[in-house]
């Protein structure tokens, strides 16, 4: 069985080489040659649209940036709606809009070709290492029958529920972890101003009762170093993320107060020119308001305190 793979960036390259090295041939497609070349020299197929990925392959796999990539990829000129075959079956591994997947799973239908939505969070080292949480919505016949496939790329591909379950877990998660972000910064911020030292304020609280749940880990990576390059995941595609969840909310009148507040956050930090940084990158905004120089605990240092789990 060939699988198609479109979309070979950050996520989508490291996903796509654990599917070849599962022993899957693929046949892909990206904007640019070049970024498949990986791919290419270990085996897969070269194609020139999307159309033409999916007139090879009953399953295709899509990774893209945007709502408007996945539909312009599914449904414009020479996309996979004009080549899949009857009995096809396409995952988008995107962060896409639950309207959005939702039609696409209307339209495929009426084509006799099962669409279902499975975001994945992890990262680009999950994406490369396999150890990535993929939640999908759809027919559940089609997630059982690729399951395999699935698992070679993330060791947590759960079945949600119906069409957009998967895309409504990945904004719960992603826009809880852009509020948890917002008061991280804001509670450090306040700690050492108060004249606690970054590095024993951090080992101090990671001991205490969320502090051991490992909810403060978040904060070694990016906030105590003071690097935000490069990125883990891109301060526009969480924005991204994040206004999803905030439309999503308002179509089904829920408030989101503080969600809302980060995607301000978000959006301040975009308007500074950071698309490109890692989206924690907003925590340089607290630190400036609060008036305390930029923190940068050396990693060395961290990393002795991520050991000492005593």
């Amino acid at each position: 069985m060939k699988i198609g793979f479109i979309g070979l960036g950050m996520m989508g390259s490291g996903m796509a080489a654990n599917l070849q090295k599962a022993g899957y041939d693929l046949v892909v497609h990206d904007l640019t040659r070049q970024a498949a070349s990986r791919h290419l020299a270990a085996g897969a197929t070269w194609a020139e649209s999307p159309r033409a990925v999916a007139a090879q392959c009953d399953l295709v796999f899509t990774s893209l940036p945007t709502p408007a990539d996945v539909q312009r990829v599914g449904t414009g000129a020479d996309g996979l709606a004009e080549g899949l075959r009857r009995g096809a079956t396409w995952f988008d591994l995107s962060t896409n809009a639950v309207d959005v997947v939702r039609a696409l799973h209307v339209i495929l239908a009426e084509q006799g070709v099962d669409f279902l939505d499975a975001p994945v969070s992890g990262g680009p080292r999950g994406a490369n290492s396999g150890k990535l949480a993929i939640w999908v919505g759809g027919e559940q016949a089609a997630f059982e029958k690729y399951r395999a496939a699935l698992q070679a790329m993330g060791d947590q591909a759960k079945y949600i529920g119906p069409i957009g379950a998967g895309s409504i877990a990945k904004l719960v998660h992603n826009a809880s972890s852009a509020a948890v972000n917002v008061v991280l910064a804001e509670v450090f911020t306040m700690g050492i101003k108060a004249g606690v030292e970054p590095l024993a304020l951090f080992a101090a609280v990671r001991q205490g009762a969320s502090g051991r749940s490992r909810m403060f880990d978040r904060l070694a990576d990016h906030f105590l170093t003071g690097s935000y390059d490069p990125a883990d995941f891109a301060l526009r595609l969480l924005h991204k993320d994040v206004s999803l969840a905030c439309q999503l909310a308002r179509e089904v009148q829920v408030p989101m107060r503080l969600t809302n507040l980060a995607l301000q956050e978000l959006t301040e930090a975009l308007n500074r020119g950071w698309g490109a940084r890692d989206s924690r990158v907003g925590a340089l905004l607290q630190q400036e308001r609060a008036g305390i120089k930029p923190i940068a605990v050396p990693p060395e240092q961290i990393r002795a305190v991520l050991a000492n789990d005593n």
